[in-house]
């Protein structure tokens, strides 16, 4: 399962123009699922999006969660972060999970959070998006469940 994560002012997602999910400052999360991941890799990027610590403190270090900050989660369903080019230009996308499985996953993902206390807003599984954001820092960090060390 893969991650990435902008630290973020403001960030929207629109279908057929209409607003999906908007939120202020927090994060925006593109999550991917790969072909063979489990809930130990969802157990494992939930954990790291919960504690991550890249909000800066009254020392100017980064250092405050997103529950330390009071903030939100835009999550996006993204299969392209599977995106395989090693072999030319246009991408394969054979290492991401089954649209059911990716689905499910996402759902999952955004269930955890919430449970967790946060607020998360969305996009729509497997539809056309524009997402709009203001980059705070800019801070983007990636996540990978199967790069552990």
């Amino acid at each position: 399962m893969r991650a990435v994560i902008q630290r973020v002012t403001s960030a929207s997602c629109r279908v057929d123009g209409n607003v999906t999910g908007e939120i202020e400052k927090g994060f925006l999360v593109f999550l991917g699922v790969g072909e063979g991941d489990t809930d130990a890799d969802l157990d494992y990027i939930v954990k790291k999006t919960l504690g991550l610590r890249i909000f800066e403190d009254e020392n100017e270090k980064m250092n405050l969660s997103l529950s330390n900050v009071g903030g939100s989660i835009l999550a996006i369903s993204q299969f392209t972060l599977y995106g395989d080019v090693r072999k030319g230009n246009r991408p394969a996308f054979v290492s991401a999970a089954a649209p059911e499985i990716g689905e499910a996953y996402f759902e999952k993902y955004k269930a955890r959070l919430k449970e967790a206390g946060l607020k998360v807003e969305s996009g729509i599984f497997g539809a056309d998006m524009k997402i709009s954001l203001l980059n705070d820092g800019p801070v983007t960090i990636l996540l990978d469940s199967k790069k552990l060390f």
